[in-house]
C-alpha cells in the first residue's frame, strides 16, 4: 500500500572519491583533482568541483581531462579506502532510520513517512545529515519530497553539500525549469531523441500529452512524462547488506583432477562475475566452499575492494582454494559465492587504467547477452561443461545457445 504522505530523502555523498581522499590528505582542498586510471589510458572516475569549472566530468579520458586542466592532480583511486569510508556512513544511517534503501556506494533512498508524528521529517534529515558530517567528515546533500524522483533531483540541485526540501504540491513547479537531462533514466541517447523533438525543459514534457510521449518515445516515454510530472509510486526497498549470488558443482564422481577443479572454479566465477555486471553490481566479499568425500566441509572468505571485474575477483577465488585444498582427498562439492553486494558498477570500474580491460570486458558482456553465458570464456574454464546459466537477480534463464563447434 502506498502512504499518500510519503516523506522520502535521497542523499548523495559530494564527489565523494575526492573527498575520501582529501580526508586523508588535507592539501589536496581547494584544488582541483581527478581520480582515475592514472595512465593515457585511463579514464576519469570522480573530479572535484574545482575541476569541473574546466569541463571535465565522470567517464571522459584522463587524457582529456589533463589537457583541459594541466595543473589538476591526478590520482589512482583506492576502492577499498572508500569501501570503508562508505560503511562508515551506511553505519550512521542504518543507526538513524527505520528504513534505508543503499543503491551505490555513496548513494542511498531513506523512508520517513509517518515519521512526522514524532519529530518532523525535514528535522530529522537535517540531524541526520548534520551527524553524518560530523562522525565520518564527509560532505553529504540531500533532497526530500514526496517521492524518490523528485528528491533525486532536488539532491542534485542541492549539491555541493547542501539541502533542500519540496513540498507536497509543489513537484511539478520545482521540476519545471529544469532541463530533461536531469530526469534520472535520460542518458545521452534519449537525450538526444528528445532535443531533436525540440524538448529541452521539464516543463515541455508537463505540458504535452502523455499518449504523444508514449507515441514518440515507448515506453521509455511514458516513465519520462510521469517522472517529469513528479509522479513516481517506487517505494524505498530495505537494504540488507548481505545480499549474495552463489553456485555450486557437485560431481557425479568424485574427484582428485586438480586441472578439471581449476578449470571449474575459473567458470564458475567468471559467470558469478558476468551475472554481477549484468545486474550493475558489486562484491565487497568472495567464498569458496569445498566438501570432500567423507562430507567434511571447509569455507573460506576473503574481503575485496568492490569489485564486478573477472581479473580481480578469480585470483581471489583461486587463492582461497588454493588455501583449502591441501589434501589428496577424493572432492565432492566445490562452491563460490559473492557477499555484500551494492548497485553501481560502472563507477569502480572507471579505477581501472586499462580503457582495453574495460572495453573487452563489455564487448565479451555484450556477446554473452547475444549468444548465451558461455558464448566467450576463460581458456581455463572449457573444462566446465554447465554452470548454472541462470540470472540470479530476475530469475530468468538466458538465451538458448545456439550450437558451436570448438
Amino acid at each position: 500500500m502506498i502512504h499518500n504522505d510519503r516523506n522520502i530523502v535521497h542523499m548523495d555523498l559530494d564527489t565523494f572519491f575526492v573527498s575520501c581522499e582529501r580526508l586523508l590528505d588535507s592539501r589536496l582542498n581547494g584544488k582541483p583533482v581527478l581520480i582515475g586510471g592514472t595512465s593515457d589510458r585511463g579514464v576519469v572516475a570522480s573530479c572535484s568541483y574545482e575541476a569541473r569549472k574546466f569541463g571535465i566530468h565522470s567517464a571522459m579520458p584522463m587524457r582529456m581531462a589533463k589537457q583541459l586542466c594541466p595543473e589538476a592532480i591526478v590520482l589512482r583511486g583506492n576502492s577499498g579506502i572508500y569501501t570503508k569510508f562508505s560503511k562508515n556512513v551506511t553505519d550512521v544511517i542504518k543507526e538513524s532510520v527505520p528504513l534505508y534503501e543503499k543503491t551505490s556506494i555513496d548513494e542511498f533512498y531513506i523512508d520517513l513517512t509517518g515519521m512526522d508524528q514524532f519529530f518532523g521529517c525535514h528535522k530529522l534529515a537535517t540531524e541526520l545529515r548534520q551527524r553524518i558530517i560530523k562522525e565520518t567528515g564527509l560532505p553529504i546533500s540531500f533532497g526530500l519530497s514526496s517521492n524518490k524522483t523528485v528528491s533525486k533531483v532536488a539532491t542534485g540541485e542541492a549539491k555541493p553539500n547542501n539541502q533542500i526540501r519540496i513540498l507536497k504540491g509543489n513537484e511539478k513547479f520545482f521540476l519545471a525549469p529544469l532541463s530533461v537531462r536531469k530526469i534520472p533514466m535520460v542518458g545521452k541517447v534519449t537525450y538526444k531523441s528528445l532535443c531533436d523533438l525540440g524538448i529541452k525543459r521539464i516543463k515541455t514534457v508537463q505540458q504535452m500529452p502523455m499518449q504523444m510521449m508514449h507515441k514518440v518515445l515507448g515506453k521509455n516515454g511514458l516513465s519520462i512524462w510521469k517522472k517529469a510530472n513528479g509522479i513516481d509510486n517506487s517505494p524505498v526497498v530495505q537494504y540488507h547488506e548481505r545480499k549474495s549470488i552463489s553456485t555450486e558443482r557437485t560431481f557425479d564422481k568424485d574427484t582428485t583432477d586438480v586441472v578439471k577443479l581449476k578449470g571449474i572454479i575459473v567458470a564458475m566465477a567468471e559467470n558469478l562475475a558476468y551475472q554481477l555486471r549484468r545486474a550493475n553490481k558489486l562484491t565487497a566479499c568472495v567464498t569458496f566452499k569445498i566438501r570432500y568425500s567423507d562430507f567434511q566441509t571447509y569455507t573460506q572468505q576473503q574481503h575485496i575492494p568492490y569489485s564486478s571485474l573477472d581479473h580481480n575477483i578469480i585470483p581471489v577465488v583461486l587463492n582461497l582454494y588454493n588455501k583449502l585444498y591441501n589434501r589428496r582427498l577424493l572432492v565432492r562439492l566445490i562452491g563460490v559465492r559473492f557477499s555484500h553486494l551494492v548497485e553501481g558498477g560502472h563507477q569502480i570500474n572507471l579505477f581501472e587504467d586499462n580503457e582495453k580491460l574495460i572495453n573487452l570486458s563489455q564487448a565479451i558482456d555484450k556477446m554473452r547477452e547475444r549468444y548465451g553465458d558461455r558464448a566467450v570464456i576463460n581458456a581455463s574454464g572449457m573444462e566446465a561443461k554447465s554452470i548454472s546459466r541462470w540470472n540470479p537477480f530476475t530469475g530468468e534463464p538466458p538465451p538458448l545457445l545456439p550450437n558451436r563447434r570448438r
